[in-house]
Parts: C-alpha cells; structure tokens; sequence
C-alpha cells in the first residue's frame, strides 16, 4: 500500500512538473516570436521605355517587387517590446538579389529597435517615409513596373538610363545608417521622423531627414510628408546627368477614400532640386481608383509631372489592370501602361503575371 503511495505521488510530481514546463514554453512562446514572410512576383509580356524600341520580357515584380524577409518580437513587458527585421529584394527571372545589380542583399529593411508605450525607435537601414506614402496613395502601391507614381518619382535620375529625364527622387526607396521615431496612434493621428546620417567626418556625404504624419478616419485617410536628401557637389553623384547636382527636397499631400466597393487616391509631390548656381523643380499629381468586382479588382492610375528650369519636360503616364485571386495569398493579373516624356516616342509596358504571398 505504502509502495502504491508512492508511485502515485511520483506520478502526481510529474505531472505537475510536465504542467509547469507547458506553461514556461507557453509563456516563452508569446513574449518571443520570429516569422519568414514576403512576395514573388513575375510577369510576361512586352515592354518598350520611351524613344526606345519593343522588347519582349519575362520580368520580376510586376504589381509587387519580389522580397523575402524574416522579423520578430520579444515581449519584455509593461508594453515594451524588441523588434527587428531583416528584408532583401530579389528578382525571380534570374534568381540575382537585389532589385537592380549593385542593390545590397538586405535593401529592403534591416533594422532593429524597441516599441514602447511612448513610441517606436528603430536603427539600421529602413523604408523612406516619402516612398512608404507614395505606394499607400496609389492603387498599384509598390510597383516599380506599372504604377505611374512609383514609375514618375522612382524610375528616374538615372536608375533607367534607358531614356534621359531629371524628374524623380533621389536618396532610393530606403535609407542606410537611419534612426527613426514613430509616434504612437493617437485618435487616428500618427507621425514618423527620420534622420540618416552621412557616416563622414567630411564632406555632405549622404545626410537625410524626414518628417511624416497621416490621419485615417473611417474610409478616410490623408498624409503629409517632407524630405531633403543632401549631395556632394564633388562626389559624382548624378553626374552622368546633372553636372554638380547638391541636394533636393520634396515634399507631398496625399489621400483616400473607400466607398463600399471603390477606392479613391489622389498625390500632389513637389520636389525641389539644388545644382550648383541653379535651382529646378518638379510638380506631379496623380489621380488613382480601385473598383471591387466580385472578388476581383479593377485597377486604374494617372501620373503628370512637369518640371521648370532643368529639361522642361512634361511626363504623362496612365494604367489600367485587372487583378484576380485564386486565393488569399496568390492572384493574377494582366496591365497595361503608357508612357509619354516630352521629345520622345511614347513607351509601353503590357503583360500578365502571378504573385504569391508567404
């Protein structure tokens, strides 16, 4: 009977013990977390860059730019919390990472930071806020292949030496050696600033600043964001295309809004560009909707910049695309663009591709 006793008070032991472990991995595994994510995306068909000839293509990143990513968390508690995340562009038709050749493997975000009840505060290379906007107030966010605002603002100043333009933003889609601040949300309102520093104890080298806010409301949303990227007048920089090119500012207004089936955006970007002894700017607006059909979508956008004092030109630039899911992480899609720069003969970018999610 005593030996009985015993066995059963054995085994009572270790189930409590058991029970104790479970609830220790239980509480591990929701202060701490780690998650693989990101999107491929490819598309066929023909493309032809403005006062250039026709070619036909199997591209990476039609509607998204292909990237794959790992972050995560660890709940250090009182509303504190460790976070990173590490992200790299990649092109699916080639396997190369990168979105371009030179592009660093982590160019997407690299970054790491603490979140806390007073704000975010992250370090490491990092999003611009002006370009994380312009994808949110454009029907084709991200896509530097068929969204006009991405194409006008980004595929310029020298990335596609295909056609000669001095319209678009310099400093890329995201900055390296960055500190940024993000406020918590506060009745719907929040803010961002940003600071990259040059990593020089000479010369401009590459210092940035940023100032974001945005509002959302319901189906409304609105945004304000402000930028300078500085240059050195002696480094190279951009002088295949503006000679002594010294820094740039820009700023944009931008909203939306959703109705029960359509979505509206509209941007306005202003940019002002410093060469030595001379000054030039850019004006651009762009009017965008997205219409639920079923479960589909019906993509739509318009792009105009005109810029004063540098090559006087106008740009025009509008999309029109069809977007199906075959499920909730992988859709289809066809789109077709036009391109007009003034002096040139029109470009045109037309195609069907497939994007997963993971």
């Amino acid at each position: 009977m005593e030996r009985t006793c015993l066995v059963v008070s054995k085994q009572k032991k270790l189930i409590a013990a058991s029970a104790a472990l479970m609830a220790i991995a239980t509480q591990v595994h929701a202060q701490s977390s780690v998650q693989l994510y990101g999107i491929v995306d490819t598309w066929v068909g023909a493309q032809r860059y403005p006062g250039k000839s026709l070619s036909w293509q199997e591209g990476g990143g039609g509607l998204s730019t292909s990237f794959w990513g790992f972050g995560g968390k660890e709940d250090l508690g009182d509303g504190y919390k460790a976070i990173f995340a590490i992200e790299g562009f990649f092109r699916p038709q080639n396997g190369a990472y990168g979105s371009f050749n030179g592009d660093p493997m982590f160019s997407r975000n690299a970054y790491v930071g603490l979140s806390t009840p007073a704000g975010t505060l992250t370090l490491g290379r990092q999003s611009s806020l002006l370009y994380l906007q312009a994808c949110q107030f454009n029907p084709f966010y991200a896509s530097f292949t068929f969204s006009p605002t991405i194409v006008q603002m980004y595929a310029g100043l020298g990335t596609y030496p295909a056609y000669k333009t001095d319209q678009g933003i310099i400093g890329g889609t995201a900055w390296s050696n960055a500190v940024q601040y993000a406020t918590p949300e506060l009745y719907g309102l929040s803010g961002h600033a940003m600071y990259a520093f040059g990593d020089s104890s000479t010369g401009n080298g590459s210092k940035q600043y940023s100032l974001q806010a945005s509002y959302r409301n319901g189906g409304f949303a609105a945004g304000g964001v402000y930028q300078y990227a500085n240059f050195n007048s002696t480094a190279g920089d951009l002088n295949g295309l503006l000679k002594g090119f010294h820094g740039q500012s820009a700023a944009q207004l931008a909203a939306s809004y959703e109705f029960s089936a359509a979505k509206l955006y509209g941007e306005y970007t202003y940019t002002n560009d410093s060469v030595i002894n001379r000054n030039f700017h850019v004006n651009m607006v762009e009017g965008g909707l997205s219409i639920a059909v079923g479960t589909s979508r019906i993509l739509a956008s318009y792009a105009y910049s005109r810029d004063s004092g540098g090559l006087d030109q106008t740009r025009q630039t509008a999309t029109l695309a069809y977007d199906y899911p075959l499920s909730k992480r992988t859709d289809i899609y066809a789109a077709y663009m036009y391109d007009r720069l003034t002096g040139l003969s029109s470009g045109e970018t037309a195609g069907v591709g497939i994007r997963s999610r993971f």
